[in-house]
């Protein structure tokens, strides 16, 4: 072998070394995302906190889509999903992300409808996990980068980060707004939780008072849904009782609220009761910042929700002397008309039914799925939705009614149904 080739020989070996240890290495400035792999719900939803590390340079977050199978994305870096196995887009209401500097917060809600949608391609034989995969925009210049973390399906139980994927609160009967006299006592309640996973659940009740300043919404995500820079910063209230329980892992679980005896009921007005839930130590979602250059130590992240917590509230001194002198009369819907498209300025109207205290108007797919409602003092009979309802069910067709509320908060009486659409 002569040393030309002697040379040339050695020049590739470097070469092929360097390349080995490129594709092991991460790029220089690579974002990061801690963890890199979560087992989720295969038969539900699923929420998991994920933290990024590394955005310098103004990188910002774009999209995240869900897939079963990854391509390359270059001439960008790392890995995008494949256009023909894209399972869905996260939607905007789920997306409660935070950037921090150079770290940037997520909150994966994967709907029930992509892990449906990967268990199906799973049972065809396909690989039996999937991926999240978020995209990060550089500045001019720079490449765009995609991140991304292995979903592996299994069940909802203990290997699952602890995860609040419903909560639902109400009074003793279902009902969900109490009127109690003044000087009297409101009925029990409690909280119905669904959830993956398994661990602690601890937090607190608290009850804010007519004339104090409402929640934010922001204030009623769990702690462990915000970023590290903003836990313990959520606006605080007057405390009814503390709680720490074992979550088995079955899914579903009754919270109790704390003793009637502690709630005010002297002071007339509107009373709002808050379920504050605090992170917990959960080794499933824990997040290592040390891994991603966003800090030290484990981020502890249990008891997330990728939703603000419903509030309860009870009015005392109001609406405790309706009198009902035609019970039989049926509550109409007078507006929009049947089959009326949803449009900017759109009026929902009805008549007026005689034990009312409240009127709960509800919207929900043709399907049943609950879309949206609202409460409508009894003085008001009609509702103008907000203006992203149109956006929330875009596609969908619709129907809604209107239920009424007596003093006791119990359901008396609903109108039919009436469809009404949101498609283009």
């Amino acid at each position: 072998m002569s040393r030309f080739q002697s040379h040339l020989r050695a020049a590739r070996m470097v070469a092929l070394a360097g390349a080995i240890v490129a594709s092991v290495e991460p790029v220089q400035g690579q974002i990061r995302v801690n963890p890199t792999g979560v087992n989720v719900n295969g038969q539900g939803a699923t929420t998991v906190f994920l933290a990024f590390g590394g955005l310098a340079n103004a990188y910002r977050p774009v999209e995240a889509f869900w897939c079963g199978a990854l391509v390359s994305a270059a001439p960008d870096i790392g890995e995008r999903c494949d256009p023909a196995t894209l399972y869905g887009r996260l939607p905007l209401r789920y997306d409660l992300s935070r950037t921090d500097g150079q770290s940037f917060t997520d909150i994966m809600s994967i709907p029930a409808s992509v892990a449906r949608q990967a268990y199906d391609a799973a049972a065809r034989g396909e690989q039996s996990s999937f991926f999240y995969v978020r995209r990060f925009a550089g500045g001019p210049g720079q490449r765009d980068q995609y991140v991304t973390v292995t979903c592996r399906m299994a069940g909802g139980g203990a290997r699952v980060p602890l995860a609040l994927t419903d909560v639902r609160l109400s009074f003793d009967g279902n009902a969900p707004v109490m009127f109690v006299a003044s000087g009297s006592t409101p009925r029990g309640f409690a909280a119905q939780l669904t959830y993956n996973g398994t661990g602690r659940l601890i937090g607190r009740w608290e009850i804010v008072r007519p004339g104090d300043d409402m929640p934010e919404s922001r204030d009623l995500l769990t702690e462990a849904t915000l970023p590290p820079t903003e836990r313990g910063t959520q606006r605080r209230y007057e405390e009814l009782s503390r709680f720490n329980v074992f979550l088995p892992p079955t899914g579903r679980a009754t919270l109790p609220g704390p003793e009637v005896s502690r709630l005010p009921a002297t002071g007339e007005g509107t009373y709002l009761i808050l379920l504050r839930i605090e992170a917990s130590d959960d080794k499933e979602g824990d997040v290592n910042l040390g891994a991603i250059g966003a800090g030290s130590g484990i981020l502890h992240s249990g008891a997330v929700a990728g939703f603000p917590i419903p509030t309860l509230r009870y009015v005392v001194g109001a609406g405790t002397d309706v009198s009902s002198p035609d019970t039989g009369r049926a509550l109409r819907l007078l507006a929009p008309p049947a089959d009326a498209r949803i449009t900017p300025g759109l009026l929902f109207s009805w008549s007026e039914h005689p034990q009312a205290v409240l009127y709960h108007v509800e919207i929900e797919s043709a399907e049943g799925e609950r879309i949206f409602s609202a409460y409508v003092a009894k003085e008001s009979r009609n509702y103008r939705p907000p203006s992203w309802l149109s956006e929330r069910a875009a596609g969908k067709s619709l129907q809604w009614r209107v239920a009424v509320l007596d003093a006791e908060g119990r359901t008396v009486g609903r109108s039919a149904l009436r469809t009404i659409s949101a498609k283009p």
